[in-house]
């Protein structure tokens, strides 16, 4: 390419990086430096992060977990976590449903559990669920650290589409009061219609879903506004430290099977 050629695009590269800054930040903090820093340390961000919240919080006070891990992703590295706007949202709603079982498909680092756990009532119950053996194992040791015992919040490492059909036989769940998706937006519709396949939704059920907007799933969001057995809400907000950055979490009311 002649130099002319190459300058004369030079007013579109610097327009699309202006515009785009935003998710260019965030491409380089999550993939390229985030790969760099998991060859060098041996570690993923995921149990660096859990070690500086050994270090630095108070264990038996998942509030202030939460507020160390939120620091971390500020201050140190971004953790792609919920953070604290969506997570004012979800504490809400499971504050005001009340809901006697939940369930968790994506615990990754164990920040949305924790949240869910403290908001839960008396008595309640929370099942997550992580495919990944290694981000489980860190997940365990801070929903440990953070004071909830295996009666009151079950981690389960496995796949959700190969969870869900076991979770009446093998964990004792008949129903889930309120759902929580957090993991692959492209899994949401497959496992919400699994939930509904084996009756594991009661009428009246909530289930949350994440990043609907960002990376999006528009499939799921097309099935539920349009088969006819949810009452749908879509609260906006922006990705954790990346606010420009457009995202929702979406709440759906469960109707019943119609």
């Amino acid at each position: 390419m002649s130099p002319a050629i190459a300058l004369a695009f030079l007013p579109l590269v610097v327009t699309l990086l202006v515009r785009y800054r935003h998710y260019f930040r965030l491409l380089v903090g999550t993939v390229l430096l985030r790969s760099l820093r998991d060859c060098l340390s041996g570690l993923r961000i995921e149990e660096r992060a859990f070690s500086y919240v050994l270090t630095h919080a108070l264990p038996g006070d998942p509030g202030h977990i939460l507020t160390t891990l939120d620091h971390w992703s500020s201050h140190c590295e971004y953790l792609s976590h919920m953070g604290p706007v969506k997570g004012q949202i979800l504490m809400r709603l499971v504050e005001e449903k009340a809901p006697a079982c939940v369930l968790e498909l994506g615990t990754y680092c164990g920040y949305s559990t924790l949240l869910i756990a403290q908001a839960l009532p008396p008595g309640g119950r929370l099942l997550t669920v992580e495919r990944d053996p290694r981000t489980a194992a860190v997940a365990e040791k801070l929903i440990r650290l953070a004071g909830f015992d295996e009666h009151m919040v079950e981690l389960i490492v496995g796949s959700s589409e190969e969870v869900i059909p076991c979770l009446r036989t093998q964990y004792q769940l008949s129903r889930a009061d309120l759902v929580l998706l957090i993991h692959r937006p492209r899994c949401y519709l497959r496992d919400l219609q699994l939930l509904e396949a084996h009756a594991l939704l009661p009428a009246g059920a909530t289930v949350l879903a994440d990043h609907v907007l960002f990376p999006g799933a528009p499939r799921f969001l097309q099935y539920a506004k349009s088969c006819g057995r949810y009452r749908c809400r879509l609260y906006h907000t922006g990705l954790p430290d990346f606010p420009a950055i457009k995202d929702g979490i979406a709440q759906l009311t469960y109707a019943g099977p119609g």
